[in-house]
């Protein structure tokens, strides 16, 4: 590095300082003059790991940092000290552009997260390209406009998943608070005739109901689903009270939540309305429609055509389409857990509408069942197309002529259930652990005794074969059969600590993927040469570890993120230790979709496989990283459960 000691930072040879430029965008599309020019005025300063850059709302920006050698992060923090990650910037990237250009204080705080070299940019040189040169100008005027946030995962996004020109960042970047228009409403006392004229009037598809004496208290919302299903097709009087045919309570979101939480919590309950609040009352109504029309791909397109669907081979083509969809959301720059949420709740509205129309084709089962779904997709941690994991639970029958009923229906129904879900490009699952063999298709008393018996005896290889069972869900049917079957299971491990001990030392027998010296541990010959296996080595220790806190603490939930965050609810692990797992856990998941649709774009089978090789300086910083928080995820393990 050729610089010498100024006043404040060190001076740059231009020579260096040009070679810099030339390579980063958009400094490249100015002339060799302009940059002999911005060279000169140039300095280079060091700043070793953990210095804080900048602080939200605080720090002046003297200088456009431009980011020569290390990386950095960006932050938020409230009141109660919570951090809310925002982004990771490496070599190239620059900071402060943003406050410069709009004469304010840092909008976020910037921390080192390596030791880190920066060029300094006089403030006043950079407004002065900004103002003079168009091309430069509009390179960051542009990215402001449109609003693009990153994210934590910037680099992942923009190497590794190109953006395509038609795709905005409507999902991640808009509140819903920002879409409601007009607040449209009537009395509870009105009749259906006049709501209905209301309706037509404000041309508008709902009314929020409001209660007589109180028109800020809203009691209910009707739609017009609900005049054709309910009213036209009923034939009711249309003079009765619009409070017979509202549905009430009304389902509500936060005005400041995004438009892709609404759209999961719309997908998740099949409610297209929702009353937006805001202080406290109701401002408005987002329907599903309105969320729609951000996007030309938006994820609810493809939800309402699956469940439009009346034939199981439209199914198919259907199941096809959620990579494209997947990819989209990488693109716009969701998380990992948005991602996965995603899938999973496509996923389920396949399974879901496809063993309804099975259902009609082979008739009502003889007793109640419940689809359990189970490892990765009972966790909602499925990528792209996971193998199939899944069993069926059914009520016991009451005598022997019921039994066999059950036995011969539910054969029939899991090989044609089965058979579909291959041909949606759900692929089998190698060790057979689907509803199709006779050992996962049982009555809830057997799936009792299955459960009693791992637990009372926990054999180390029968362990290691029955741990994808603990992590079911209800996929479709008679949720209360898995409700039950959860709570017999959290009542037989309590005070099981045999179990939890195997089960613990099992979890802690994965080595970490690091050396002595931080490297990264890979294969050394074979297939998979000089890459490492991020789902076994990485991600599975932080399942695995979240798996057996649960069972010993009684959690209920069984996605890896979800058990995370209801450990530190309960104080059953520190705060700063559930942050820290949490992050490196959706960073390690993010570096497997992208992983994996990058292959999919290729026309590669999708595999856990990554080479380290093709990461950025700063990608295997962050993943050496997230790996030794494992380290400390095996430390309260061993603390728990001590080998004496």
């Amino acid at each position: 590095m050729a610089f010498f000691k100024g006043t404040d930072a060190h001076v740059v040879a231009p020579d260096v300082a040009i070679s810099f430029f030339k390579g980063i965008m958009p400094f490249n599309t100015l002339d060799d003059n302009t940059l002999r020019n911005i060279a000169r005025h140039c300095r280079i300063d060091f700043f070793p790991k953990g210095t804080r850059l900048l602080t939200a709302d605080t720090t002046e920006l003297t200088h456009l940092y431009l980011i020569q050698r290390g990386g950095v992060k960006a932050f938020l923090e409230d009141d109660n000290g919570e951090v809310t990650l925002k982004d990771f910037r490496g070599e190239g990237a620059y900071v402060g552009a943003l406050a410069i250009i709009r004469g304010t204080p840092a909008n976020l705080n910037i921390e080192t997260v390596e030791d880190t070299f920066c060029f300094l940019l006089p403030r006043e040189i950079f407004l002065d390209l900004i103002e003079k040169q168009a091309a430069f100008a509009h390179y960051y005027l542009k990215s402001f406009s449109e609003k693009i946030v990153t994210t934590a995962y910037n680099e992942l996004r923009h190497h590794k998943v190109a953006r395509r020109s038609n795709e905005d960042l409507y999902l991640f970047t808009i509140k819903v608070g920002d879409l409601v228009k007009s607040l449209r409403k009537v009395g509870a006392d009105a009749t259906i005739q006049a709501a209905a004229a209301l309706m037509s009037e404000f041309r508008v598809g709902c009314l929020l109901i409001h209660d007589a004496l109180d028109d800020e208290k809203i009691v209910g919302i009707i739609t017009d689903r609900d005049l054709r299903s309910k009213v036209v097709a009923a034939g009711m009087d249309y003079s009765q009270p619009v409070t017979t045919i509202m549905n009430s309570p009304v389902q509500t979101v936060l005005s400041q939540s995004l438009c892709f939480d609404v759209l999961l919590k719309m997908m998740d309950t099949g409610i297209h309305h929702l009353a937006v609040e805001r202080g406290g009352r109701i401002v408005g109504v987002i329907t599903s429609h309105d969320i729609m029309l951000l996007q030309g791909h938006s994820p609810y397109y493809l939800f309402k055509e699956i469940r439009g669907q009346q034939q199981i081979p439209g199914l198919y083509p259907l199941a096809q389409k959620i990579p494209e969809v997947i990819r989209g959301l990488i693109g716009e720059g969701a998380k990992a857990g948005n991602i996965t949420q995603m899938i999973a709740i496509l996923n389920d509205h396949i399974l879901g509408r496809m063993l309804t129309l099975l259902e009609k084709e082979l008739g009502p089962p003889p007793v109640p069942y419940c689809w359990l779904l189970l490892g990765s997709e009972g966790r909602r941690e499925q990528t792209f197309k996971t193998d199939q994991d899944n069993a069926i639970l059914y009520a016991d029958p009451v005598d022997e002529v019921e039994r066999q009923a059950a036995e011969a229906y539910f054969k029939d129904f899991a090989a044609k259930a089965i058979d579909h879900l291959v041909n949606c490009g759900y692929p089998l699952c190698p060790g057979e652990i689907m509803a199709i063999n006779p050992l996962w298709c049982q009555p809830l008393s057997v799936w009792k005794q299955y459960f009693e018996r791992w637990i009372a005896a926990p054999d180390p290889q029968e362990l290691l074969n029955s741990t994808i069972f603990f992590d079911f869900r209800a996929g479709f049917g008679e949720t209360t059969l898995a409700e039950e079957l959860r709570a017999h299971l959290n009542r037989g491990i309590a005070g099981k600590d045999v179990f939890l001990f195997h089960m613990a030392r099992q979890c802690m027998d994965s080595r970490v993927p690091l050396s002595f010296f931080k490297n990264f541990i890979v294969e050394k010959d074979g297939e998979h040469k000089n890459r490492l296996d991020i789902k076994r080595q990485g991600l599975s220790p932080f399942v695995n570890f979240a798996r057996v806190l649960a069972l010993k603490f009684g959690v209920k939930e069984t996605n890896t993120l979800a058990r995370l965050k209801a450990l530190m609810e309960g104080e059953h692990i520190q705060g700063e230790l559930w942050s820290a797992a949490s992050e490196a856990y959706e960073l390690q998941m993010q570096q497997r979709l992208v992983h994996q649709l990058k292959q999919i774009e290729e026309g590669v089978l999708p595999d856990n496989h990554i080479d380290p090789a093709d990461l950025s300086d700063l990608e295997r910083r962050m993943l050496k990283d997230a790996f030794t928080v494992i380290e400390r995820l095996y430390g309260v393990l061993g603390q728990m459960y001590p080998v004496t």
